[in-house]
């Protein structure tokens, strides 16, 4: 019987019958196969990483693949919505208000006159903008925030504990008629800011209890022997190892933030005009539903598609990134 062989990576290679190789690993190992073996036993396996074995399942889930073709349409049309629509979304013309579809109108009018396919497809602009900058700057300070009090506990996370209570106390819409109807902006920062200050306790929560976790394995143990400062562990060991389940709730979140930005714009408080936004087209067509749905139909309908589609990504890409479900 030849003699067994180890490859760097610390597996067990043994040469059978017909030179095949038998490779006995870890359990719970994921190999790929990578050139530059010994000679004569072929390419070696070694482990792969999270992410990598992340993106592979996401390449093979249907789900992620519908919901990244939509929100990439969405973006596109986001940064060049006159490529679709070629009018101005606050053109209107009175004498067509309430009216359907016609040639080159295919959505029709609203109650201004204002073509309704156009200010459809300019809405995105708006949507995707305060859903992006609103979850990135809510994934920032929470992951800080959060990340920051779970490494160094203390009096700094029983401070942090006690001030994400205080704000998971404030109802979300109350909160948005009674900060934003001071505003008089029409511009998406007021808003963008108002969905940061109320949604990075959530983020801020998951981050500490990940850091936590991550913390307490032993390699961040062996990295503190080894003389490793507080920064280069957090950063470099634990940060990594951490982000994962902020990822995966800022994805889904983006599709609610999306949804609320409509919600505060729909009773008033939110966007205003003549900013285009779904919000406001659902608000001023909700008194015509009778007599005139279509004006209501498209902007709602591509509210929910919107929503939807960052929704099953944050599906898709939890399941790839939570180990248990391998």
């Amino acid at each position: 019987m030849p003699e067994p062989q180890y490859d760097n990576g610390g597996a067990i290679a043994s040469t059978g019958a017909g030179g095949a190789m038998d490779l006995a690993t870890t359990e719970g190992a994921t190999l790929e196969k990578t050139p530059g073996g010994p000679e004569g036993t072929g390419p070696v396996e070694k482990p792969r990483s999270l992410w990598s074995d992340a993106w592979r399942d996401l390449r093979r889930n249907p789900v992620f693949i519908v919901s990244g073709l939509i929100i990439l349409f969405l973006v596109f049309i986001a940064i060049w919505p006159q490529s679709i629509a070629t009018q101005n979304p606050l053109q209107c013309d009175l004498a067509k208000a309430q009216e359907g579809s016609q040639p080159g109108h295919p959505f029709g009018f609203n109650g201004q006159g204002c073509d309704v396919y156009t200010r459809t497809v300019y809405g995105a602009r708006t949507s995707v903008t305060v859903g992006v900058c609103a979850t990135l700057g809510v994934a920032l300070l929470g992951s800080a925030l959060g990340g920051l009090a779970g490494f160094f506990g203390g009096a700094s996370d029983a401070v942090l504990s006690r001030v994400t209570d205080i704000f998971f106390g404030i109802p979300v819409v109350l909160g948005g008629l009674v900060l934003l109807s001071v505003v008089t902006s029409t511009t998406v920062w007021p808003v963008i800011g108002f969905m940061v200050l109320l949604g990075w306790p959530q983020l801020s929560r998951i981050a500490r209890g990940s850091v936590i976790t991550a913390k307490q394995n032993d390699y961040v143990q062996a990295a503190r022997a080894l003389g490793a400062s507080n920064s280069r562990i957090l950063l470099r060991h634990i940060s990594p190892n951490a982000i994962a389940p902020v990822i995966v709730v800022a994805t889904i979140a983006l599709g609610t933030y999306i949804a609320l930005e409509a919600t505060l714009s729909y009773l008033g408080v939110g966007l205003k005009p003549p900013t285009v936004s779904w919000g406001i087209d659902i608000s001023s067509a909700s008194p015509y539903i009778r007599n005139a749905p279509h004006m209501l139909l498209w902007p709602a309908g591509a509210l929910a598609v919107t929503v939807l589609a960052f929704i099953m990504l944050g599906d898709a890409v939890r399941d790839a990134l939570d180990p248990k479900l391998r």
